[in-house]
């Protein structure tokens, strides 16, 4: 989730709690320095990134052979530990934790990486293709994960 923060010239309070009520995760009403912006742009992000490790499940997901166990940050196939890299790590946690569950890509790109720009896609298609590459996949196999085209990849769910 990425904070949400309002820069307004409205100082009402009904405009401030709408704002808030609303989804916004702070509200700011002009004139106001670049400091303050600042610090309260950093508390967001501090806020959120704690409320996202709160998040993290504490159990292991398991599809056939495949175990994310996310106490351990660890991926097993087979029994086997698969080395992953952080942001590898990170796609398979967020797509286990969303089995059965198509996931845009651009969802997937900004609980990842943040933000979106021109390769994003392209970024998160390599990286997919590394995970399955890993997972002992072939091009093609849904196994694991299954590529919506044009909308984004969905992990198989067991009823699937």
């Amino acid at each position: 989730m990425i904070p949400i923060i309002v820069l307004s010239a409205r100082a009402d309070e009904r405009d401030k709690v709408s704002a808030l009520d609303l989804g916004a995760n702070d509200y700011i009403t002009k004139p106001f320095g670049t400091a303050e912006l600042l610090a309260r742009v950093r508390a967001s992000l501090r806020i959120n990134r704690m409320n996202l490790q709160a998040a993290i499940p504490t159990s292991v997901f398991a599809l056939g052979d495949l175990q994310i166990d996310y106490d351990r940050r660890q991926v097993t196939v087979g029994g086997e530990n698969i080395h992953v890299t952080q942001i590898e790590y990170n796609i398979l946690s967020l797509l286990s934790q969303q089995a059965g569950k198509v996931m845009t890509y651009s969802s997937i790109i900004g609980a990842i990486w943040g933000t979106m720009d021109d390769g994003s896609v392209k970024k998160l298609q390599v990286n997919m293709a590394n995970i399955r590459k890993k997972l002992g996949c072939q091009p093609g196999e849904n196994r694991y994960i299954i590529n919506e085209l044009g909308v984004g990849y969905r992990m198989v769910d067991l009823q699937d």
